[in-house]
């Protein structure tokens, strides 16, 4: 009961919050709040350290974005489709990676994740280094205007608290609890009689998938899709996003990317705007240090002990 009032909270904070921030950076927050909590489904429960997630994510950046430019499908179709091809980009990936564990696993997302960012730098497709520009957000249902900022923001709000229910209601489903299992004691899970590498393709596709929402999204936000939402430095980004909220907590990872698009705003308009990378890593070793558990777990921990 604590748990579903503490989220009506935040989604009646979400709804007023356009009122007094400015919209765009709320939407951004969403899309990599988003982002954070899929990549916490395969880290957080799965137990594997993908640093491949930015081809999921600049990659349905991209194809949102030509699906909705060069196609004119209509904005909700755009970005299913930009999801399902992450979602197949994930399938090719994961199949591969998942043969491996541990730090193989990440180096075979990562090396695969630098193949499709080449790919996009020399595409036509994309615009490479100039990126795709003027993507048009359209209209959701076919009559709410979407280039005003606030029906904007609501679209993109309704976008994060499915995708939100999805990882909720997969973490706490059966198939979630079996992934964790795999994550606590592979071995065991697999003399159980669990077809472990069936489980984590399944989540590692899920995950994908959900990440090509987060970037479908973005692209829809700003109309444009970069090669800044395909690097790798994307990809440790979601990481720190991941382990600062809190690794293995469902609102974690969304806090923690609140925190680090937070900082990464307001520091570049200040006079620490060049040290904004040397600044987050300071705040990653203080928190591998001293707050293991992230943020969230961090508080839940106090909180238990105190009650």
């Amino acid at each position: 009961m604590n748990t579903k009032i503490a989220y009506l909270i935040a989604i009646g904070l979400l709804l007023v919050a356009p009122l007094a921030i400015y919209p765009v950076f709320l939407m951004k927050l969403l899309c990599f709040a988003l982002f954070a909590s899929a990549f916490n489904l395969i880290l957080g429960f799965g137990g594997l350290l993908s640093f491949g997630h930015a081809a999921f994510f600049g990659g349905a950046a991209y194809v949102t974005g030509h699906a909705l430019k060069v196609w004119g499908l209509p904005t909700e179709l755009g970005i299913l489709v930009g999801a399902a091809v992450a979602g197949l980009l994930g399938l090719a990936i994961g199949s591969l990676a998942i043969r491996r564990q541990g730090i193989y696993f990440a180096m075979i997302t990562l090396a695969m994740a630098q193949m499709v960012y080449f790919l996009f730098v020399s595409s036509d497709f994309t615009g490479g280094e100039n990126g795709l520009q003027g993507v048009p957000r359209g209209k959701a249902l076919g009559f709410i205007d979407l280039q005003d900022n606030l029906s904007m923001y609501y679209f993109v709000l309704a976008i994060f608290v499915i995708g939100y229910f999805v990882i909720s209601r997969t973490v706490n489903s059966p198939f979630g609890q079996v992934l964790s299992a795999i994550r606590d004691n592979e071995a065991r899970a697999t003399s159980l009689g669990y077809d472990v590498d069936r489980y984590k393709l399944l989540a590692f596709v899920l995950s994908a998938t959900l990440a090509g929402v987060a970037g479908g999204t973005k692209t829809v936000v700003f109309q444009l899709a970069s090669l800044t939402d395909a690097h790798w430095h994307m990809s440790g980004e979601v990481v720190l996003m991941t382990l600062l909220g809190g690794l293995g907590t469902i609102p974690g990872p969304a806090v923690g990317a609140g925190i680090i698009i937070t900082l990464q705003n307001y520091l570049a308009s200040g006079p620490l705007g060049a040290w904004v990378p040397v600044v987050l890593g300071v705040i990653f070793v203080i928190c591998v240090l001293a707050f293991r558990r992230g943020v969230v777990g961090e508080l839940r921990e106090v909180i238990r002990k105190s009650f």
